[in-house]
């Protein structure tokens, strides 16, 4: 008859499951699940069209809790992450749907769903993942994230912004990173010049303060009579023993910020400029007094260490007869792989002399990681490759 509807048949297995929906293609995934059975209504859901498969998930709303738990595992064990998520969401189980949806790819939905699970920071995470900056920068300022703040910002392309948060964490050279990208013309270019030649020389840098200075100096005929760079500049040129004809001294070496030491780490061999300055900011320079245990043997590792000045012993073990496996020097690392893996350390490192390192902890990583998916591809398969080339030398 015209107009009329024809409800689905259902089918009673005679249990606590109770009756549950089974109109044409989708009666054989709930036959199984009725019946428990799991491994069988994946395959029967997996032949399923997509139309079928979003008739099965629209039955589900009439089924009974324990059906429903059952119908969720067998959409996880056939990869149908989204239509899982969408389950327990609907029951109200943000915190487990969430995670599923960003295995489905919908970030911007496990971001609302960790929002309403209350889970703020990986709300923030997602949203950073998704590209959505301003969301993202929310939450982190409402979480007093300063670091993610200014990784935000730094994204969002708000480089005084960001220099400002890494100028109250204490960070010199992230807050450098973010002052070279004020570009020439914007109102606030002499402000952020004068700050970088501030932290230039501060690092001992002071020629390459006085050559940002000049080149500053000659972008426009009001920078060079801003009475500011003036005086920084003829201070820089006193301090370097250039003023009143004085002979130029033998230039000192630049210190070391790390920067070409990190990107040579071999797990990092293939990031993107970009991605390789947002791992850069996020490290910290670290001082390290001789006699320190750098590393303990057995011991959770805690993230990299890049060694910038100094040098450490590599021991195999901590006790006063332990072995000297190797000296190590400025451009080495240590403890790569904890950043992706979480087991004990190798060996026992201390520190010969004093020491000064670039450090990027564990967790910093891990939300590198979150909140840089191409990057994390690129490492993980490049940590596969050194891994098992480690192997095959071992068992050589």
């Amino acid at each position: 008859m015209a107009g009329s509807t024809v409800e689905p048949k259902r089918i009673d297995d005679g249990t606590a499951r109770g009756d549950v929906p089974a109109a044409g293609g989708t009666r054989s995934v709930w036959e199984a699940v009725m019946q428990g059975s799991v491994e069988v209504a994946v395959r029967a859901y997996e032949s399923l069209a997509a139309p079928q498969r979003e008739r099965v998930l629209e039955e589900s709303s009439g089924v009974p809790a324990q059906t429903r738990s059952t119908l969720v595992e067998v959409l996880r064990r056939a990869r149908d992450f989204a239509g899982a998520a969408r389950l327990l969401e609907a029951d109200g189980a943000y915190a487990i749907a969430a995670p599923l949806h960003e295995q489905s790819g919908a970030l911007r939905h496990a971001a609302e769903t960790w929002l309403r699970a209350g889970e703020r920071a990986r709300a923030a995470a997602a949203f950073e993942r998704a590209g959505l900056m301003e969301r993202a920068l929310e939450l982190y300022q409402a979480l007093d994230a300063r670091e993610s703040m200014a990784q935000c910002l730094t994204r969002l392309q708000r480089p005084l912004e960001a220099a400002a948060v890494y100028r109250e964490l204490g960070n010199a050279h992230a807050e450098l990173e973010c002052l070279r990208a004020v570009p020439p013309g914007h109102p606030r270019r002499r402000e952020a010049v004068l700050r970088m030649s501030t932290l230039l020389d501060a690092l001992g840098d002071s020629w390459r303060a006085l050559v940002l200075l000049t080149d500053a100096m000659q972008e426009s005929p009001a920078a060079r009579e801003n009475g500011a760079l003036q005086a920084e500049h003829a201070r820089l040129l006193r301090h370097l023993g250039l003023d009143a004809g004085v002979a130029e001294p033998e230039r000192a070496p630049p210190p070391v910020d790390g920067y070409e030491y990190l990107k040579a780490i071999p797990i990092f061999g293939e990031l993107s400029m970009a991605d390789m300055k947002d791992l850069f900011r996020m490290a910290q320079q670290v001082l390290i007094p001789e006699g320190t245990t750098v590393l303990e043997k057995g011991a959770r590792g805690t993230g990299l260490l890049v060694l910038l000045d100094g040098t450490v012993d590599v021991y195999s073990g901590p006790g006063p007869d332990a072995r000297l496996l190797n000296t190590l020097g400025p451009g080495a690392f240590l403890g790569e792989i904890s950043l992706i893996l979480d087991g004990p350390t190798s060996a026992h490192v201390r520190a010969r002399t004093p020491v000064r390192a670039l450090r990027v902890t564990r967790a910093d990583f891990q939300h590198f990681l979150e909140t840089h998916e191409a990057a994390a591809l690129r490492i993980f398969r490049l940590f596969t490759e050194n891994l098992a080339e480690r192997v095959r030398a071992l068992s050589a």
